[in-house]
């Protein structure tokens, strides 16, 4: 590089970092950036928006498909404002130990993870955590029961993409309410006596509401993700890893294997500021079989062959290596919730026989049975699902009660 160059180089350089960056958008700003989008026109062409990156001169080298929206509050500001009490921060520490006793062989339960495919409206989420409530009151001796409250979904092209993204169901994206909504349905959840299950997808907002959730799972298609695996490794409680969508079981058992031990990695602080982040390592990961897009993999044969496989590579000992955890929905039933049924009653039966390697299962389950197609809440019927088709209540009780029996069975023939 020529002195010249060297000059206008430094020139530049100086002209960038001498600027003071914008502070933050107004809220009149962020309505008129919501307003421009909602209404199709892009505020990178009808310069309708101030931009930051503009008043420093790179508005035409970064940003050119990004529009900053609303700035989040710290994920302490959110836990400061919205606190677990008392009971609820000893019901995810006691949970969060009963699941790793259960995972480990040291509680004979079965745990159950039941619950919405996803959340989309508060009254009817709590609505069902009251029913399960009762239920659990009832069945606690034989079943570990944990809501399936799930606040984000992985799309296979686009769609909907849960009450934290979306949370108004209408594509207005308000990110900063439905973080706040999701933190409010899991203490009310937690309030009605029941511990909470969430997948991470996004790997900021557990910082927001993994405080609450006692149990978390990895889904089908992140399991290979190592954003998810270093994620895992620090989350507080035990983490399942589902098998990938096509149906390989190596690729969630790597995922144990690597979530527990030590990770750094990008990641943001409890004030929001980016952080180097580094974890311990979770022990208490294991495998989930979800079935594929090849059909399903819930039979004695695939549980054997999958227990095999964990055995080879993870510690002795460790929560994967004693046993496993069936999702009866997804590639399991074809998303059918009939057919889930099925599955359930299946797995009953071979629980109640003495099989051995089935920790727990998960089953997609709301008020009324079957889905609908994702609107505003005004044009939906109360308590059906939004994605993938669900068992009813009716059908769950009776289900419930099919499994506590299962149990109940096992212990006799093991005296």
């Amino acid at each position: 590089m020529t002195g010249k160059d060297q000059e206008s180089a430094g020139s530049v350089a100086g002209s960038f970092t001498d600027q003071p960056l914008r502070t933050p958008r107004k809220a009149y700003e962020v309505e008129l950036l919501h307003k421009a989008i909602a209404e199709g026109v892009d505020p990178l062409k009808s310069g309708a928006v101030p931009r930051w990156e503009d008043e420093v001169g790179v508005g035409r080298i970064v940003n050119r498909r990004v529009f900053e929206l609303d700035r989040l509050p710290s994920p302490a500001e959110v836990l400061t404002k919205f606190p677990l009490d008392h009971e609820a921060r000893n019901l995810v520490i006691r949970s969060r130990q009963e699941i790793k006793a259960c995972l480990q062989g040291e509680d004979d339960r079965l745990l159950v993870i039941v619950g919405p495919c996803s959340i989309h409206d508060p009254k009817a989420a709590l609505d069902y955590a009251r029913r399960l409530a009762a239920m659990n009151k009832e069945l606690s001796d034989r079943l570990l029961i944990v809501m399936r409250v799930y606040f984000e979904k992985p799309r296979t092209t686009i769609g909907w993409k849960g009450l934290i993204n979306d949370p108004d169901l209408d594509g207005t994206h308000r990110i900063q309410k439905g973080l706040l909504l999701a933190r409010k349905v899991l203490l009310g959840i937690l309030g009605a006596g029941l511990p909470a299950a969430t997948e991470f997808l996004e790997p900021t907002s557990p910082q927001y509401i993994s405080d609450a959730v006692s149990w978390g799972a990895i889904g089908a298609r992140n399991t290979e993700s190592q954003v998810h695996r270093q994620l895992a490794s620090g989350m507080s409680m035990p983490i399942g890893f589902k098998n990938a969508t096509d149906g390989s079981v190596d690729v969630a058992v790597d995922s144990c294997y690597a979530a527990g031990h030590r990770h750094t990695f990008f990641g943001i602080d409890h004030e929001g500021q980016a952080a180097a982040v580094e974890t311990l390592g979770n022990p208490d990961c294991h495998l989930v079989l979800r079935g594929s897009k090849h059909g399903p993999n819930y039979d004695r044969e695939s549980v054997r062959h999958a227990l095999e496989t964990i055995r080879q590579t993870m510690p002795a000992g460790s929560a994967a290596t004693h046993g496993l955890i069936i999702d009866a929905s997804h590639g399991n039933s074809g998303k059918d919730e009939h057919r889930q049924i099925g599955v359930v009653e299946e797995l009953a039966d071979r629980i109640a026989s003495g099989e051995e390697g089935i920790t727990g299962l998960m089953a997609e389950s709301f008020i009324e049975g079957g889905n609908q197609a994702p609107a505003p809440l005004d044009q939906l019927v109360y308590g059906q699902s939004v994605t993938d088709r669900c068992i009813s209540w009716p059908d769950t009780r009776t289900l419930l009660g099919h499994l506590a029996d299962a149990v109940d069975e096992r212990r006799r023939n093991q005296v």
